[in-house]
């Protein structure tokens, strides 16, 4: 069997960080702490949450791609779109979960995840649930009182988390309200993101 180098990676699955130098001939393979199989993320703690979180971020994904063309199209039966969701939706979500050691957290995630699919299909939304006057919707929708201080305005808050959400996140604008509703959708999508750099270095 030949090893290509430039194409291999080492990882030692151990909770605690572990030096191991494999060494090809003259070559030292680089360790790194995950790495990508056939489309799975494995971790050297060998841990299966931040694989799920992908797979919900990927999911979400498609489900905001199927939104306008498959989702809310009033042409498509009710039929069609469960078939679209249990043919493309599912498949995505689920994949490598023979690997996944689910517990209530992770399980309640991925439902989330489906329910969120789910919800679009039947024209329901979280915010159903809430009256206009709950102070979640107050403060996303409040408009101060006042005159502006001349000159050019400042960033709303709304227009700055929109802008972060599509550059980072590739939600649109008009869709942030209904996926940050979705709460496990939304703390598994800010999981992707890199983590803040510490200030202090």
């Amino acid at each position: 069997m030949r090893i290509s180098t430039s194409k291999s990676e080492a990882m030692v699955l151990d909770r605690k960080k572990v030096e191991c130098l494999l060494r090809v001939k003259e070559e030292i393979l680089p360790q790194v702490e995950e790495f990508k199989y056939l489309g799975v993320l494995f971790t050297s703690g060998g841990r299966m949450e931040r694989e799920i979180d992908r797979r919900i971020g990927v999911a979400s994904a498609v489900m905001r791609t199927l939104h306008r063309s498959v989702v809310v199209k009033r042409e498509l039966s009710r039929k069609a779109k469960l078939s679209i969701y249990r043919s493309i939706f599912v498949p995505t979500l689920t994949y490598g979960h023979e690997l996944w050691v689910m517990t209530e957290r992770t399980r309640s995630r991925v439902q989330a995840a489906e329910m969120s699919f789910l919800r679009r299909v039947a024209g329901l939304s979280l915010r159903d649930r809430d009256a206009p006057w709950t102070p979640p919707c107050e403060v996303f929708r409040a408009c101060p009182s006042g005159r502006r201080p001349p000159g050019r305005p400042r960033t709303r808050w709304r227009d700055y988390v929109s802008r972060l959400a599509w550059e980072r996140l590739g939600i649109p604008p008009d869709e942030l309200e209904e996926v940050a509703g979705e709460r496990e959708v939304w703390a598994s999508l800010l999981r992707l993101l890199p983590p803040r750099p510490d200030p202090d270095k």
